[in-house]
């Protein structure tokens, strides 16, 4: 089994390579600087194993929701990389990385609710269920208003996400390792048969809005 995954639906810039053998994770600062980094460093990484895209068995790639941006470019190289090599993909959903990053840190976790800032006062959030050996989704990823994930009942949640600090709650904020996690993940979805075709790798999206108006930035 040799995979490739990427995703940079955050500021992370997140790319594993999975082998039989282990996982190799890379994590990069994000943002702008994605699409520039994203296959040489992708690229560079198969070549540090005495790897190739021939050598793969399928892509996997962060499927959102996220940064309208980086979540693009991540599903655009990942289906440029599979379709170039005829490749299958395995989509991951980048709320679950977090969750799973979560429980990395704290192995008790079993019931985890992912809460990631999404700028404009809003949150990208769903809950996640470890059981038998693999994760559940409990609730799929959707926008919420703070004020509203605030008002809702958690108990025998545990936290994770960037959006922490907005809703005021104790959890895990900071990531230790995205690119396992990803990793870990693209596993898990190749071992269950979850690849799928290359044009069948969309992105998640949960917002239509992407930017404020001049008004409600309060602009003159």
């Amino acid at each position: 089994m040799n995979l490739l995954a990427l995703d940079s639906a955050t500021e992370h810039l997140a790319i594993a390579l999975v082998t039989a053998a282990a996982i190799h994770p890379v994590n990069l600062p994000g943002g702008a600087a994605a699409s520039a980094r994203i296959v040489p460093e992708a690229l560079a990484l198969l070549a540090a194993h005495g790897l190739t895209l021939n050598d793969l068995d399928a892509l996997a790639v962060g499927q959102g929701p996220g940064a309208f941006t980086g979540l693009r470019t991540a599903i655009a190289v990942a289906q440029g990389l599979a379709l170039g090599a005829a490749l299958p993909v395995v989509r991951i959903d980048s709320l679950a990385l977090v969750a799973d990053d979560a429980r990395a840190q704290q192995p008790a976790a079993v019931r985890v609710q992912v809460a990631q800032d999404a700028r404009m006062g809003q949150l990208y959030a769903g809950r996640y269920v470890w059981q038998n050996e693999a994760w559940h989704t409990e609730e799929a990823p959707g926008l919420w208003d703070v004020a509203d994930l605030q008002a809702r009942p958690a108990e025998g949640w545990l936290w994770a996400g960037s959006g922490l600090p907005l809703l005021g709650q104790d959890g895990v904020v900071a990531l230790q390792d995205r690119a396992a996690a990803l990793g870990r993940l693209a596993r898990a979805g190749w071992l269950a048969g979850q690849a799928q075709a290359a044009e069948a790798a969309l992105p998640v999206y949960v917002r239509d809005k992407v930017a404020l108006t001049t008004a409600e930035r309060g602009c003159a």
